[in-house]
């Protein structure tokens, strides 16, 4: 029997490397567009395939996609986070459910670093400043970051990255996780609340769950010290947009960096309008050589599991 692998979506140009690995492997890759599709559609594409694995890039693969397909072993992500994905119902039908959690921790962390020094030293503002006529060096308010104390909510591979490239930079450095072990004896860990009101920088580096939706909201913006910067590459839904905007408006956040929305690819115009908004189109995890890596190592894993062994990178353990 032929066995056949569904790609949902794709973040890139074409499906050139999956289908590389997938067909080298003997396997049948049928793949959808490159834009994800309405969650219907997505299951309507499982029932008419009966695919025996689904990579899944930004596109839902719910409960109905997953009982459409009865042949199916393995729901691999193409990315890290699984709020795309019916891990449950998955998990109940036996099915792998994997991901590629490492292959951008340079990326990522970079990208917080970089929306840092831009906020520390006004580049992007100054260059809006200049761009529109304006030649004013009088009015930098500008900061030493060696200064500054850098507070990192999720300290795992990622955060840990941050936390180097900010004391290499000279900040102190505190962090929050729950489930953090194993932390460098020069990284303060500290409650959530503690975190909020001493950093000048707040890294925000969680996964998306029940239990971290809308974790930065209006309360705890509150308790950020005055005129402090937050950067969120993680998941747009960790941050209540509203609460951001009101807290630009207050002046509790003089700047956000901010890689992804909980709406996207919708931005509100109030951040659009506000000088301190720094935004870039969910890109963090991206680079020529972070996106191979992840295409071939999430298609690898197909070939894995429908190969008859373990998947290297399960996030779930299925009932068999």
């Amino acid at each position: 029997m032929t066995r056949t692998v569904l790609l949902t979506d794709y973040a890139w140009p074409d499906d050139k490397v999956e289908r590389e690995v997938i067909e080298r492997a003997g396997f049948v890759l049928i793949s959808g567009p490159a834009e994800p599709l309405p969650s219907a559609e997505i299951d309507a594409l499982a029932a008419e395939h009966r695919p025996h694995a689904i990579l899944t890039c930004w596109a839902q693969v719910t409960e109905r996609a997953i009982a459409a397909s009865p042949n199916l072993k393995i729901v691999a992500r193409l990315g890290v986070g699984l709020d795309n994905i019916a891990v449950d119902e998955a998990t109940e039908r036996g099915i792998w459910v994997t991901n590629v959690p490492d292959y951008c921790v340079a990326e990522v962390s970079d990208h917080a670093i970089g929306f840092a020094i831009a906020w520390a030293r006004g580049l992007i503002h100054f260059d809006r400043e200049v761009r529109e006529g304006r030649w004013d060096p009088a009015s930098a308010n500008l900061r030493r970051l060696s200064e500054l104390t850098c507070g990192i909510i999720g300290f795992g591979r990622i955060g840990r990255a941050t936390a180097a490239k900010m004391q290499a930079l000279g900040c102190r450095v505190v962090a929050h996780d729950p489930h953090a072990s194993n932390v460098p004896a020069d990284v303060e860990l500290a409650d959530f609340d503690m975190l909020l009101a001493r950093s000048d920088i707040v890294i925000v580096h969680a996964p998306l769950s029940p239990a971290t939706r809308h974790l930065i909201n209006k309360d705890a913006i509150s308790k950020m010290r005055r005129g402090s910067l937050l950067i969120n590459v993680s998941r747009g839904g960790v941050v209540d947009t509203a609460a951001v905007i009101e807290g630009l408006a207050s002046g509790i956040l003089s700047g956000v960096g901010l890689d992804v929305l909980e709406d996207e690819p919708r931005v509100p115009q109030e951040l659009l309008a506000h000088a301190g908004a720094m935004i870039t189109p969910h890109v963090a995890f991206s680079s020529d050589a972070s996106l191979i890596e992840l295409r071939r190592r999430a298609a690898e894993e197909v070939v894995r599991v429908l190969s008859g062994e373990m998947p290297e990178q399960p996030r779930n353990s299925p009932r068999r």
